[in-house]
Order: C-alpha cells, then sequence, then structure tokens
C-alpha cells in the first residue's frame, strides 16, 4: 500500500520539476565536485597561500548566499529561462576559465564569475519547484530536491573527482564547465517557462529592486533578528572548514594507509581515501539518515534541537583536536554532519518564532545570512589560524635546524610549508619530527570554543531577549 502511494506521489510531479531536479543535481554536484578538492589544488598546484584561498573563498562563498535575494527579483521580472542561461552561461564561464588560469587575480575573478552563477541559479531552481507543486505534492517535491543535492554531493566527489585528479586537476573543474554549460540545451528547448505573478510584468524593475533594498533595512535595523542570525553563524564557521582547513589537515597529518588497506582489500581494487571524501561522508551521512533524523526531531521544540545539533557538531570538530588517525577523523566528520542535520532544519522553524507576524514572509527571506557570516568569518579564520598555529610553527623550526646544520639554504619569509618541507630534506629531517611542532590540539579547540560559544550565546539569548519580543 505504500509503495503504491509512494509511486503515485512521485508520478504526480510534472515534466517541468524533474528538468529542475536534474539541472539541480548538475549544478550541485559540479559545485560539490570542485569545492571538495579546491583549496588543496589552489594550494599544492597552482602555489596560492592559505591566506589566498581563505581570502577567494571568504568572498566567493558569501556570494552564493547573498546574491539569491537579487537573483530571485530579477528571476520574476525576466523570467525563468532567461534567467537559468544567464546562470549556467556564467557557471560554464566561471569553471572553463578557472580550470585555464594560474595566476591569483585570473583565478579569483573567473570563481567571481561562476559565483556570480550559482547566486542566481539558486532563486529559480527552489521558485520553479515552489510554482509547480501544491499542497499535497511540495513537502516531498522539496524532499527529492534536497536529496538530488546531496545525492550530487556524494556522487561527483566519490566516483568523478578521483578518475580526473589522476590525469590533471584542471579536469575537475574543466568537467564541471561542461556539465553546467549543457544544461543550457535543455534549457532552450525543454524548458517551460512557469506561471510569472502579474506583479512582476507591470511592476518597474527598478521599483522591485528598490523594495527589496527596503526590505534589507527594515530586517537590519531589526538588531534581535539579525543577532540571533549571527549567533548561528558561527556553529557555520565550523562547517566551512570542511572545504579549507580539514582538508588541508586530512592532506598533511593524517595517514590514510589503514582505511586504504581495508577497502582495497574489501573491494578488490585498490583505493586511496582522499580529500573529496570529507564531502563524499558529509553527502553520504545526509542521505543516509536524514529521514531518520527528521523523524526523531520532527515534534520536538525547536531550540533544544538546534542546540543538540550543534553540540554534535562541536563534538565531531573536537575528535580532531585529540587524535590524527583516519578512523577517529572519519567518526568525527560523521558525528558533526549528524549534528548538522539537526540543527539546520529547526533553524529555520525557530526564525518564524522570531519573525513579526506581519512581516514574516520578509524576514524569512533573509535567513541565509548565516551562510554569509559563517563563510566570510570562517573562510578567512581557518585559513590564517592554520598558517599560524600550524604552518609557521613548523617552518621556524625547519629554519632552525638549517641554521644549526650550516645550510646554505635560507627561506623566505613567506615560504610555504612545501618549500620548507623540501628544504628539510637536504638536512635528513622527517616528516614526522616537523609535524610534532604543530599546534594541532590548539588548532581545533578553537574552533571547539566557537562551537561552544554559539551554544551559551543561543540561551542567554533565549533568556534575555527572546522574551522581549
Amino acid at each position: 500500500m505504500n509503495q503504491k502511494q509512494t509511486k503515485i506521489g512521485i508520478k504526480s510531479f510534472s515534466f517541468s520539476y524533474w528538468l529542475v531536479i536534474i539541472f539541480e543535481f548538475f549544478e550541485r554536484g559540479s559545485y560539490y565536485g570542485v569545492m571538495s578538492f579546491l583549496s588543496i589544488y589552489l594550494t599544492q598546484e597552482l602555489g596560492f597561500s592559505k591566506e589566498g584561498v581563505g581570502a577567494i573563498k571568504g568572498i566567493i562563498q558569501p556570494l552564493l548566499y547573498f546574491l539569491p535575494i537579487l537573483s530571485g527579483a530579477v528571476a520574476d521580472y525576466m523570467g525563468y529561462r532567461r534567467t537559468l542561461l544567464f546562470a549556467f552561461s556564467f557557471l560554464g564561464l566561471g569553471y572553463f576559465l578557472t580550470s585555464q588560469m594560474t595566476s591569483y587575480f585570473a583565478v579569483f575573478a573567473s570563481l567571481v564569475i561562476m559565483g556570480i552563477g550559482a547566486g542566481t541559479f539558486k532563486p529559480v531552481i527552489s521558485g520553479t519547484i515552489a510554482k509547480v507543486t501544491d499542497e499535497k505534492t511540495s513537502t516531498l517535491g522539496f524532499g527529492i530536491f534536497y536529496w538530488s543535492i546531496n545525492l550530487g554531493a556524494f556522487l561527483f566527489p566519490m566516483f568523478l573527482v578521483p578518475a580526473l585528479k589522476q590525469i590533471d586537476g584542471s579536469y575537475v573543474i574543466l568537467a564541471a564547465a561542461i556539465f553546467t554549460s549543457l544544461m543550457i540545451l535543455p534549457t532552450i528547448f525543454l524548458f517551460k517557462e512557469p506561471n510569472r505573478e502579474v506583479k512582476a510584468k507591470k511592476e518597474p524593475f527598478s521599483q522591485t529592486l528598490i523594495g527589496i533594498f527596503k526590505n534589507i533595512w527594515t530586517v537590519i535595523l531589526d538588531w534581535r533578528f539579525i543577532l540571533f542570525i549571527f549567533i548561528y553563524s558561527w556553529f557555520w564557521i565550523l562547517y566551512f572548514q570542511m572545504f579549507d582547513s580539514v582538508l588541508w589537515y586530512l592532506n598533511f597529518f593524517i595517514d590514510t594507509t589503514p582505511i586504504n588497506t581495508f577497502v582495497s582489500t574489501l573491494v578488490g581494487i585498490d583505493w586511496k581515501f582522499d580529500v573529496e571524501h570529507v564531502t563524499v561522508i558529509n553527502a553520504f551521512t545526509i542521505i543516509l539518515l536524514q529521514l531518520f533524523i527528521s523523524t526523531i526531531v520532527r515534534n520536538t521544540k525547536a531550540l533544544p534541537t538546534m542546540l543538540t545539533g550543534i553540540f554534535l557538531g562541536t563534538v565531531g570538530i573536537t575528535i580532531l583536536a585529540f587524535s590524527s588517525t583516519i578512523w577517529l577523523f572519519i567518526c568525527g566528520m560523521f558525528i558533526f554532519s549528524i549534528g548538522e542535520m539537526t540543527a539546520h532544519p529547526k533553524y529555520i522553524s525557530y526564525l518564524g518564532l522570531l519573525a513579526p507576524q506581519d512581516k514574516k514572509a520578509t524576514y524569512m527571506g533573509f535567513g541565509f545570512l548565516y551562510g554569509v557570516f559563517g563563510s566570510s568569518i570562517g573562510a578567512f579564520l581557518g585559513a590564517n589560524l592554520y598558517v599560524l598555529l600550524l604552518d609557521n610553527p613548523m617552518i621556524s623550526f625547519i629554519k632552525e635546524k638549517l641554521i644549526a646544520a650550516g645550510s646554505s639554504i635560507s627561506l623566505s619569509s613567506n615560504a610555504t610549508i612545501d618549500q620548507a618541507l623540501i628544504a628539510a630534506e637536504t638536512i635528513g629531517l622527517t616528516k614526522q619530527e616537523i609535524m610534532q611542532y604543530a599546534h594541532r590540539s590548539e588548532f581545533w579547540l578553537i574552533f571547539t570554543a566557537i562551537g561552544v560559544t554559539s551554544i551559551i550565546a543561543m540561551l542567554l539569548y533565549q533568556k534575555f531577549i527572546m522574551k522581549q519580543r
């Protein structure tokens, strides 16, 4: 009986719905495929500094969370097909240029183009799904939509990224350019424009933009609402380490031999756990457990559930401070992912309690700000702390040993850890000796403190500020 109902539910969706689900799968698969290893590619293959990569990520990622407010209005005014064509064109161009460029500012500019495309794409898909579903199908429709995001984030880094990396890292980014560019064809020939509001046709676009900025100002003036989003975004500072500092840490400090041997023996092929599998762990955990977790927390209160999720995420990060074994590393990423999927759905519910009754639609549209705060702060903070607490102490140790050994090699003040390791080999220093001087526990415990601070701040907010609304 349940299987029959499920089939009927799936068949009730239109062709337009499944088409945008395909769009979402390939766009998110391309994005997470690139992001799963981009920080390693930029530092190791292109030689950028970690601080420089942090600056790139600290500007590109917030675009994806802020642009949808403006691009959603553009889509309503210009039409969804035109907006999709613009988005896929910018995505394809941005990825292609990134795959070809090697200088810092050229890569930076190329990723900005990609970010504009991604930020424009987001509201069109959710807007189309909202228009082609009804009260009966919207829950399942958006559930499949969310599942397709994580399916892309699982499959692309799991299979495509490792295969293409063996040839050349730039091929991963080039593949993303091809996938997103190819979506232009079904957009032209198959995508049907969903019904547009009459107001969107008659109202001048300038008036639409003025209205948007008035709404932005209204929300900004409500400092209590913005403060809560900012407090919650501290948890997302931890999340955005998954695309930068966690990858650098795994690549340098974690010995993956035990899991490589285990999996290779199990499946009978030569397999290697690599940085892109951090994204795989996150996506697979959500695919596997989201329905189960959602069922458990369906009737729980928003704030306690959020706090539980943030606590679990903080525990996941803290594990990295006390062990560098691959099994505990995977365990930490797994626990963090459970925390993420527990906290985030309830975040939306809690925002609904904070928003004024007569302005809920306006306020809820700004819930994305957690990503703006979390990604901008997280990228800059993570990269600079990593260099300060992990790279610099090891580089200083190598410099001292070079001088003590009377070596003619001298490292510049802006030398990277990779350059320092090459110099260390000339005097017989091993990587294991050098690693002892990195402040690994201190680095991760700072992020533990950020997670704990977010929990405490939320409790204080609930007690002293929420009651005043």
